[in-house]
């Protein structure tokens, strides 16, 4: 029992670890259809970032340098996607702690094999918490996009570099990027109550030898 518990260990703690390098992965790969799409909807000799487009008429958007209304959420997204991908360095790097204590491949758990189950659990589940809502709340802006202005603006002679798509694929990937993470973040905290099931037993098994040995 003790060998397949062991092989299982080595395989939760690397899937832990290809859990985080997902999400480092979808963090640079979440701006793609808003980058293709929304690039060159701004004017950069009229459009000002720091303006404030809710207090402006749709039909005056095109004077302040916006083709498209509601693509804004191209500027909107950037800090929190570079964020986004800072925090998928510090999961990966949080996640080698498994490694540091050897607690993939050690037969027993000492206290600092629970400490980095404990650390890269809450480090993962904590991320997720904070950025699955914040995708989803781009999420619903991204869908408040014109996409029939920007259908016709990828038509045009000034959009021939954009390309059209209302695809919300990249925020609804996040579904199974974070449930991997869940998953494995589960399936740590599974090994770690069967190591200390089996650590038990073998200790009563022990003690038990020992009675009958006496």
């Amino acid at each position: 029992m003790y060998k397949k518990q062991m092989t299982f260990q080595k395989i939760v703690c690397f899937a832990v670890l290809v859990s985080c390098v997902l999400v480092f992965a979808y963090s640079l790969g979440l701006m793609t259809d808003i980058y293709d799409s929304l690039y060159s909807a701004f004017d950069p000799e009229l459009f000002d970032p720091e303006l404030d487009l809710d207090t402006i008429p749709t039909e005056s958007l095109a004077a302040f340098g916006v083709y498209v209304p509601g693509a804004d959420i191209y500027y909107d997204m950037q800090p929190f996607n570079s964020t986004f991908t800072k925090v998928g360095i510090v999961m990966i790097v949080v996640s080698l702690v498994l490694f540091v204590t050897n607690t993939h491949s050690r037969r027993k758990y000492y206290i600092g094999n629970y400490i980095a189950v404990a650390v890269v659990s809450i480090c993962n589940i904590a991320c997720v918490i904070w950025l699955w809502p914040q995708i989803m709340a781009f999420k619903a802006q991204y869908l408040g996009i014109d996409f029939a202005k920007l259908k016709e603006f990828t038509e045009s002679p000034r959009g021939a570099t954009a390309r059209y798509t209302d695809s919300t694929f990249w925020f609804d990937v996040s579904y199974f990027v974070f449930g991997v993470v869940i998953l494995s973040v589960v399936l740590l905290i599974a090994n770690l109550v069967l190591k200390i099931l089996l650590m038990k037993a073998e200790k009563n098994t022990v003690g038990t030898r020992k009675g009958v040995g006496a």
